[in-house]
């Protein structure tokens, strides 16, 4: 069997590689870099160069070959070799006819639980979301931020005390609103320094969050560990990293206790099966990271199929409605509050012919969100 050819589709918001064979057998995957699919997209056609002609079997050859090609790397070239790598893994399933956690070394599990989405401009809109996914038999709410999903137009600005004490009420608002039934999974989207995330994780710890994810920037592993060692909430992060070898060192260092490899931007199943198996000799969870389609989803379900310190699966909302559910032939199918782990071969979906065509693509502006004396907030 060789590789005929290699296709980036841009679709929507997303953008999926097809790896097609000389065997009739065609697999699927999706790059992460969201917010440079364009680039992600030129990065698959130099790839395709080498890859036309080869075997699709040899995988961990294939990774090493393209990412040891040039010196250099990122969340463009890394998003390109994780939908490759994805759509190798969807091809050998479907050689052998196999899911493809069946060839990483089995199941571990039937079904895997997953976190819902919730988003709201106001408090009562996000406290509605999480008794909405509970009354849909969901344990678990993420995306749930304690600063509001205020619109990218508006300048921010509040005092410390105000910004603090504010967060911390509304994180015991969303823990009274559901009680003991469902877990909080409490997002900052790395708006906060050192100091406020310490001041904030002490302040919302009797409402016992599962977890506290990217309270701080991730680019200084040492400041990440300074916030773990002086708090008592788990911390969650490592969807910005890239490699097996930026998730050893948050690891080595204690800075997180729930690690956030994104399948589609890690390098692929190969990695993110690495990356769990460095958490796992640290006695830390896995709960993949999953903003994207139907695709990242399924990739993702097949790590947590077989490994087996997996925790929690995010689960983006809106994969059962168009576009989500118009990109893909074949859908996850969930049960309360988890997805049930497919046995079909492969990822277990499949591209929609017409999804390109349907729901053309849709660039990402270049816009972020300003304090009010003009300088720039991460949100």
């Amino acid at each position: 069997m060789k590789i005929t050819s290699v296709e980036p589709i841009l679709v929507d918001r997303y953008m999926f590689v097809q790896v097609h064979t000389d065997a009739g057998i065609t697999g699927l995957g999706e790059s992460g870099a969201w917010g440079y699919l364009e680039a992600s997209a030129a990065v698959v056609n130099k790839f395709a160069t080498y890859l036309v002609g080869e075997d699709p079997l040899r995988i961990e050859h294939h990774w090493q070959y393209m990412y040891r090609s040039s010196h250099f790397r990122g969340a463009a070239i890394m998003g390109a070799l994780s939908a490759i790598d994805i759509a190798l893994w969807d091809i050998m399933g479907k050689h052998f006819g196999v899911p493809c956690y069946q060839l990483m070394g089995g199941k571990t599990r039937d079904k895997a639980r997953v976190y819902y989405h919730v988003f709201g401009s106001t408090k009562e809109e996000l406290i509605q979301g999480c008794i909405d996914a509970k009354n849909k038999g969901f344990t678990a709410v993420g995306h749930l931020t304690p600063f509001l999903d205020e619109d990218h137009s508006i300048p921010f600005f509040k005092t410390h005390v105000d910004k603090m004490e504010d967060a911390i009420d509304t994180v015991r608002r969303y823990r009274e609103a559901v009680g003991k039934e469902v877990d909080l999974c409490i997002e900052i989207h790395r708006r906060l320094t050192p100091a406020e995330a310490i001041v904030l994780a002490r302040g919302i710890e009797p409402y016992h969050p599962f977890f506290y994810e990217d309270p701080i920037l991730p680019d200084h592993f040492d400041s990440m560990a300074l916030v773990a060692q002086h708090i008592n909430i788990p911390i969650a992060t490592g969807e910005r990293l890239h490699t097996i070898w930026e998730f050893e060192m948050l690891l080595k260092r204690g800075a997180v206790q729930y690690v956030r490899p994104d399948v589609c931007m890690v390098g692929g199943l190969t990695h993110a099966k690495k990356i769990a198996a460095l958490a796992e000799a640290h006695h830390v969870g896995v709960v993949p990271h999953n903003p994207l389609s139907p695709v990242s989803t399924a990739a993702c379900i097949q790590l947590a199929a077989c490994i087996p310190n997996f925790a929690l699966q995010e689960y983006p909302i809106g994969e059962d409605v168009p576009p989500k559910s118009e990109i893909v032939k074949s859908a996850l199918r969930t049960e309360g509050g988890y997805i049930l782990i497919p046995d079909a071969p492969g990822i277990g979906v499949e591209l929609a012919e017409d999804a390109a065509e349907k729901h053309p693509y849709k660039p990402r502006t270049v816009h972020t969100r300003l304090n009010v004396d003009g300088s720039v907030v991460d949100q």
